[in-house]
């Protein structure tokens, strides 16, 4: 397996889990992580959040950890990149305005690049366009704006992640594990059983 060199765009309050978990498995599995944040540079922090299910009807939000940015946005090149991992949280919802991670986002699309995409990060793949004749999961509340950007909603159990193509997405961090297990496939990373 050749290593790859992945762009992770992320922003303050993004979710916890969806930042660290996949930042430091795809870095256990010898593959290179640039984590950026636009108006960020390396080694300035976002502030993440806690998002949990318990049993409200909708999940619930605290402060989570400061993550550390190994990378700065305005030195990011896409074309540089094998792939691309986009966390959810509330980050995709204030992402999707600015015009230059919607370009970044379009980039790994249209080039056919392997895209990791998780809960609220559906909004950043229907605001580039990503989502017209693919499906795709994320959290509940996305669905429509996944139907309305032309792509199929796949409704799916929290744990529970699905592959269309190069596209990998989950509902949820609960999926962590078929999410990045199905995502490093894609890569042709090998992970023995």
């Amino acid at each position: 397996m050749a290593a790859k060199k992945i762009l992770l765009i992320t922003g303050d309050y993004a979710e916890d889990y969806e930042v660290m978990v996949p930042f430091q498995v795809l870095l256990m599995a010898g593959h290179t992580v640039h984590a950026v944040c636009p108006n960020k540079k390396a080694g300035e922090d976002i502030r993440t959040a806690i998002h949990d299910f318990e049993g409200d009807q909708t999940y619930s939000e605290k402060r989570g950890h400061n993550f550390n940015l190994n990378a700065s946005f305005n030195d990011a090149q896409p074309e540089t990149y094998d792939a691309l991992v986009l966390p959810g949280g509330r980050a995709p919802e204030y992402l999707r305005l600015n015009p230059r991670v919607i370009e970044m986002v379009r980039h790994f699309s249209t080039a056919g690049k392997p895209i990791a995409a998780i809960c609220h990060a559906a909004q950043l793949l229907a605001a580039a366009g990503a989502l017209q004749g693919r499906s795709c999961s994320c959290y509940p509340a996305v669905a429509p704006e996944v139907t309305a950007a032309g792509g199929t909603y796949v409704a799916l159990a929290m744990d529970q992640a699905h592959t269309d193509g190069v596209l990998v997405t989950a509902p949820a961090w609960p999926a962590h594990p078929a999410w990045m297990r199905q995502f490093l496939t894609v890569l042709g990373t090998r992970i023995e059983a």
